[in-house]
């Protein structure tokens, strides 16, 4: 555990070569946490790789399925100084990042704020959590589900679903942080029934991806998630895109499903225009949730970073 002040506890591990090239794993989410499968995607002989919970989830504490749980002092900004104080405390000059979806976002703000301790970054599924992703994944993408957009409006009182999404966000995380555990566990259910459905026509996707998670993971998963997107994850609208020019000198591996209801492909597309050290890799038969392709376009692509094997 590494106390990183405001009463937080972020939870850690290292595993692999001691001596390897260091790499880092930023989880999904927001407070999805790391899975001892997040382990493999790294040559445990040749890299040196950290894991770790971010804020109030996993197994950082204090959690946030627990509704006195503050969560004021967990925003993007507490989660790169977090990140950085991490990097000190295991006295790591640079680091390869790797991660998808929010994960991506959290990669890119931290990596436009420290680019000099960044080498290389590996994205599968590019994210950078704008107000019009955040609006398209929460409304816009409802054309094609009507009747689960239906559903999770329906979960906010009447006088929270007639403006914009945010207010339905915002609602969600009123709800989810509610002293009634049977208010709370609606919400969350209801939250997590809505990604479901999105992702639900992917060919590789699994069934309950989301729903099917232990009640305290899915609690803390859909409290973060609500008091993330409500508030913009505390971004000014397009600022990664606007400060990608700070990542210039960083060689970048972007990897994409073209048929990613969730996340279109749009936002990566948009960010190779202006990261020239990047290559995007379109996969034609991935969603959100990877396919074997996916997965090897992955593997070559964390290869290509690897340092050369010994002997």
């Amino acid at each position: 555990m590494l106390d990183v002040g405001d009463g937080n506890l972020v939870y850690w591990e290292v595993c692999g070569n001691p001596d390897g090239k260091p790499a880092v794993v930023v989880h999904g989410g927001p407070g999805s946490g790391c899975s001892v499968n997040m382990r493999r995607t790294f040559d445990p002989e040749r890299f040196r790789i950290v894991l770790f919970d971010q804020r109030n989830c996993g197994r950082s504490r204090p959690h946030a399925s627990d509704p006195a749980t503050d969560l004021t002092n967990n925003t993007t900004h507490h989660l790169i100084a977090d990140m950085e104080l991490l990097r000190e405390h295991l006295g790591i000059d640079k680091w390869l990042m790797y991660g998808g979806s929010w994960g991506s976002t959290l990669i890119l703000a931290y990596a436009e704020t420290h680019p000099e301790r960044v080498s290389e970054i590996v994205i599968p599924a590019v994210t950078m959590t704008r107000r019009s992703e955040i609006e398209w994944l929460y409304r816009g993408v409802g054309r094609f589900f009507p009747e689960a957009q239906e559903r999770f409006l329906q979960g906010v009182p009447e006088a929270d679903r007639d403006g914009d999404v945010f207010g339905v966000l915002a609602a969600y995380s009123r709800l989810l942080a509610d002293p009634d555990q049977k208010v709370r566990e609606k919400a969350a259910q209801d939250w997590v029934t809505w990604e479901d459905a999105v992702i639900s026509q992917e060919a590789n996707g699994k069934p309950n991806a989301y729903s099917d998670r232990p009640a305290d993971a899915v609690m803390a998963l859909t409290r973060i998630c609500a008091h993330y997107f409500a508030n913009g994850a505390w971004l000014e609208e397009g600022v990664l895109l606007r400060n990608a020019h700070r990542l210039a000198g960083i060689p970048g591996a972007l990897i994409h499903g073209r048929m990613d209801m969730g996340g279109p492909l749009q936002t990566a597309w948009e960010l190779t225009k202006v990261w020239p050290d990047a290559r995007l890799y379109v996969v034609e038969d991935s969603g959100h949730t990877g396919s074997p392709t996916f997965r090897d376009l992955l593997s070559q692509a964390i290869e290509g970073f690897s340092p050369p094997r010994k002997g």
